[in-house]
């Protein structure tokens, strides 16, 4: 059973994470665990005793606040919660910490999440989610605000190609359970040629012996890679996009180019699930 990390901030925006997850557990078996990150300041003039029961109650009232919250979402679904749990993570920044808690709490296999939050938190609510996409060890599957989920039918793969092989497995794992059909596009240069002749799609189907599709698009170089994946999202209509990103760029990369997983994530109106590239 896979095991899911829903964050939110009990907007109505980060909502549409929360109904994805769930959705999606109605039709995998998954244990979907709820957390919130609850920051408690704390005033130079209180003693430790005072602050730690304080903070105890603050912790008990959110816990209160999540389970009436995730109940509410559940009731109004007219969907009968099946295996999930709540935690309540006390922290400064909701990235770091749900990162930190994936870290010593080890087993998570997707975090769920809303690219967006609410009012004056919306920007950095996105900015937790896009920070995610970028350091998470655990794959991000992160949902549109407006999206409603129409079910997980045909899953569009952008591939560079590089360590493809790896890759795909991670992708068909995900699909298998959900007997989603996947294809996958790449952006051709003229030079690859050979790699186009491995990638045939009678090639791929013996090897991973699931229905795959393959479509070669020509690099348009007038538009950034974003904006030829958006096109091609728009054509192709997929339920979900995948794509694997580079943690591993360099200080002046991460500095003055955005991660393209990051830039897609705020700018496509499906849901993108991003896995770590592994570099060879």
């Amino acid at each position: 059973m896979k095991k899911v990390l829903v964050p939110t901030d009990f907007s109505a925006n980060s909502k549409s994470g929360i109904r994805y997850a769930i959705h999606w557990s109605t039709i995998q078996k998954l244990e979907l665990v709820f957390v919130h990150v609850l920051h408690i300041s704390r005033p130079s003039k209180w003693t430790d005793a005072y602050y730690e029961k304080y903070s105890k109650e603050e912790e008990q009232n959110c816990s209160i606040k999540l389970k009436k919250f995730i109940t509410g979402i559940y009731s109004s679904m007219k969907i009968k919660p099946a295996r999930h749990a709540f935690e309540i993570i006390q922290g400064i920044s909701a990235d770091i910490s749900i990162l930190n808690y994936c870290s010593s709490k080890p087993g998570f296999d997707y975090i769920c999440i809303s690219t967006q939050g609410a009012g004056k938190l919306k920007r950095l609510w996105g900015t937790n989610t896009g920070n995610l996409i970028t350091k998470s060890p655990v794959p991000v599957l992160a949902v549109p605000g407006a999206y409603r989920f129409t079910g997980i039918r045909r899953i569009m793969y952008a591939a560079d190609l590089r360590n493809y092989e790896n890759e795909l497995n991670r992708v068909v794992d995900f699909a298998l359970p959900l007997k989603a059909n996947i294809e996958i596009l790449h952006f051709s240069w003229p030079d690859e040629t050979a790699t186009g002749e491995k990638m045939k799609e009678t090639a791929l189907n013996k090897k991973y012996k699931y229905g795959l599709k393959v479509h070669y698009e020509n690099n348009d170089a007038v538009h950034s890679l974003t904006e030829n994946i958006q096109l091609q999202i728009n054509k192709r209509k997929p339920s979900l996009v995948i794509m694997f990103t580079n943690q591993e760029r360099t200080f002046y990369q991460k500095l003055f180019l955005s991660s393209k997983a990051e830039e897609l994530s705020f700018k496509t109106k499906v849901p993108l699930l991003v896995f770590i590239k592994q570099i060879k």
